[in-house]
């Protein structure tokens, strides 16, 4: 989340620590985003934090209660999870747009290698899920929880090493993390809609065509999108399809000059600060009383907690090392195949999305709870792993004074 090119903020950015030396203009805001995420994902980090304690301390049955209380049509921890969050993937969809059109997503050269690292990333840590658990429909409902890598706590992980990390390995990891977003969204949309209302999503559509037409009207008033956005968002959940798709809609309807660059800026704090602490407040609850060593060894568990650990870094790296190996991609200038191994492991952090997908696959199921343990022990795990492996290079990596 950042703000446009060439802003103040964009400009100071070789004082933030991010980078010593000037970089491309087209870095730039890449560069915001990064800076941001890195940040806002300590405030998920205290958040969730903060949930694990409320969830096992005296008053864990208030904290219980207060997330399912009802607010209309949704619970508490609905309108956080099915309505706020869509303003999260409204920001997804839009640093997606903006990639494909005019950054570091937008020409096959440069989307190859990142690319073809996150579908490895997604298919090895799904296979091994399948391979743990597809005797049981009802937990395969799980496969695509350890697909996906929390942008915001890998880039607060590599933030702990400052600038001993390359520049070209943060661009890297976060173009591979937006991939890794749109394959996610893709995932919600066509598994897990449990019915489809036609009339609604044929009326979701009419929206979509709609603000459309108001953007190529020439029509940039935000109050006019913001009201649209808000109607596609109330079709999509009668439609049965996530209703957080409607935010990825509305990113690509919405006009990308002046008004795109408005609304996500903002948006961008609310999302950062309010929104995703939320989440994390509404979804790191977790019982700790009752859990014994053998509940780390269920087939949930072992799926999800080594479809991150191992199925990610395998999944990545695997897939980076055959892209350049046959020619399709090279390999970043000034990056080291360890560095990269390092960049893989963090990619098993899985937060923010695999809690997510968990909701939608077991709301409401003691395998939930499974869910949750296996994707803190796996994020957990990977998050040290990864910034022990890139410590270890950048300090043998290091130069020593002549004596």
């Amino acid at each position: 989340m950042r703000r446009r090119p060439g802003s103040a903020r964009s400009a100071s950015l070789g004082r933030s620590g991010l980078s010593k030396a000037p970089l491309p203009r087209r870095y730039a805001a890449l560069l915001a985003f990064l800076r941001s995420q890195a940040t806002g994902g300590l405030a998920l980090i205290i958040a969730a934090a903060v949930a694990l304690i409320w969830s096992n301390a005296s008053g864990a049955d208030t904290y219980f209660h207060l997330m399912a209380f009802p607010l209309g049509i949704l619970p508490l921890d609905g309108w956080i999870n099915d309505g706020l969050m869509a303003l999260f993937f409204l920001i997804v969809g839009l640093e997606i747009r903006r990639e494909m059109t005019g950054g570091e997503l937008s020409s096959r050269h440069q989307i190859t290698l990142p690319g073809v690292a996150a579908l490895g990333g997604m298919i090895v840590p799904a296979l091994i899920f399948i391979g743990f658990n597809h005797a049981d429909p009802d937990r395969l409902r799980g496969w695509a929880v350890p697909v996906a890598t929390d942008i915001a706590f890998a880039l607060a992980a590599l933030s702990v090493l400052g600038q001993r990390i390359p520049v070209a390995l943060k661009l890297f990891l976060t173009a591979l993390a937006i991939i890794d977003d749109l394959g996610a969204i893709l995932i919600i949309a066509l598994f897990y809609t449990a019915r489809l209302d036609v009339p609604a999503l044929l009326a979701a559509c009419a929206v979509c065509a709609a603000l459309f037409g108001l953007n190529r009207a020439g029509v940039r008033a935000m109050w006019a999108y913001g009201m649209g956005g808000a109607v596609l968002w109330a079709c999509v959940l009668r439609s049965g399809v996530h209703p957080t798709i409607a935010g990825v809609a509305l990113a690509f309807v919405v006009p990308m000059d002046d008004t795109g660059h408005r609304m996500e800026a903002g948006l961008a704090r609310w999302v950062t600060w309010l929104v995703l602490p939320l989440f994390g407040l509404a979804n790191a609850g977790l019982r700790l009383s009752g859990i014994t060593p053998a509940d780390f060894g269920t087939p949930v568990m072992l799926g999800t907690a080594l479809g991150l650990v191992i199925g990610k870094p395998l999944g990545v790296f695997g897939a980076t090392r055959a892209a350049v190996r046959f020619g399709w991609a090279r390999l970043p200038a000034k990056l080291t195949w360890f560095q990269l191994f390092g960049a893989s492991v963090l990619c098993g952090i899985g937060f923010t999305m695999s809690l997510f997908i968990g909701d939608l696959g077991f709301h409401g199921s003691p395998i939930q709870a499974e869910v949750k343990l296996a994707v803190f022990t796996g994020s957990l795990v990977s998050a040290v792993l990864g910034v022990t492996v890139l410590a270890i290079r950048s300090y043998s990596g290091r130069k020593r004074p002549k004596p």
